[in-house]
């Protein structure tokens, strides 16, 4: 008899967000000081959070913040399980030492702690709404430093036009690895402008905390405009590259998942609409804004692509 094995990304908009997992979570926050205690556990070691920091006025969220123990219990990151209750499971990822490889089309290609990497830039605090692809949505604190900044010190040759983000593949803690129909490690691609962009951010902390393994830590990549999934989690690599990069969803399912990946209500996913997103941490939905809201911001970046699928 031939067993059918339904892959995690194989899923319809009602199973994107499954009752029991929403009210297995309720019943861990419940747990309450328990609860505290085992967020935090797996982030020793991470980046601290200088004291002090306030919000960057120039990026109103425009929307209240979701609570923390939603934002850290439910959890997309297929490393570890294609259900949203991985965040116990993620906390076995050690969090330091941690170093990133700066490869490919730069001038001086190097490994470089992440606290070294730290030291030369200045940390600050930046409130964003995250647009699942899958319709639901928050709002969270994060901090860390402009990507733009990072551009400056990898100093890219001028033939450079893209970066590749590959996510950190341990065996030995990530048993979603064994699920080989998926191109493990996992990477993702920007353009060198989307990535010098002002709202491209590197995230090393969220809710005054060091960022949590199961948010990505202990550095993850924040490009608010577009679904979450752009947004690389645990990186090792970035890689500077000449020729357009086919990222991990978009080598799993092309006609579902695109290079571009920016947010539109107008324009659906094949399996569910995107006209409304659902705030996490309740059932309240809300109308979508092109962009995510941030098009000001971004707009611009492609009005040249009028040929382009911009919108997965």
């Amino acid at each position: 008899m031939q067993v059918l094995r339904r892959r995690g990304w194989e899923l319809a908009e009602r199973e994107a967000t499954p009752e029991p997992v929403v009210l297995g979570r309720r019943a861990a926050i419940a747990g309450g000081a328990a609860l505290g205690v085992a967020i935090g556990a797996g982030s020793a070691g991470a980046v601290p959070v200088p004291p002090g920091l306030t919000p960057n006025p120039r990026y109103p969220a425009g929307r209240a913040l979701s609570r923390e123990t939603d934002a850290t219990t439910f959890n997309n990151y297929y490393e570890f399980g294609s259900q949203k209750n991985i965040w116990r499971a993620a906390e076995k990822l050690p969090q330091s030492p941690w170093s990133i490889a700066i490869a490919g089309l730069v001038k001086s290609p190097r490994e470089i702690a992440l606290d070294d990497l730290v030291r030369q830039v200045t940390l600050e605090e930046r409130i964003y709404r995250h647009r699942c692809v899958e319709a639901w949505a928050m709002t969270v604190p994060w901090t860390g430093f402009a990507l733009s900044r990072l551009l400056a010190l990898a100093e890219p040759l001028g033939s450079a036009k893209y970066l590749v983000f590959t996510t950190r593949a341990d065996a030995k803690v990530m048993p979603g690895l064994q699920e080989d129909w998926y191109p493990w490690p996992y990477t993702e691609g920007l353009t060198i402008e989307e990535a010098g962009n002002e709202l491209a951010f590197l995230v090393t902390g969220m809710y005054g905390k060091p960022l949590p393994p199961q948010n990505g830590g202990p550095i993850r990549l924040a490009v608010p405009w577009k679904y979450g999934f752009k947004s690389a989690k645990a990186i090792v690599k970035i890689a500077f590259t000449e020729e357009r990069p086919e990222s991990y969803w978009e080598t799993i399912s092309p006609t579902e998942y695109g290079f571009w990946a920016n947010v539109n209500p107008d324009v659906p996913h094949p399996r569910w609409s995107q006209a409304t997103e659902r705030l996490l941490g309740g059932d309240e939905r809300v109308p979508t804004r092109i962009y995510n809201g941030y098009g000001e911001f971004v707009a611009g970046l492609y009005a040249d692509k009028p040929n382009e699928r911009l919108f997965t």
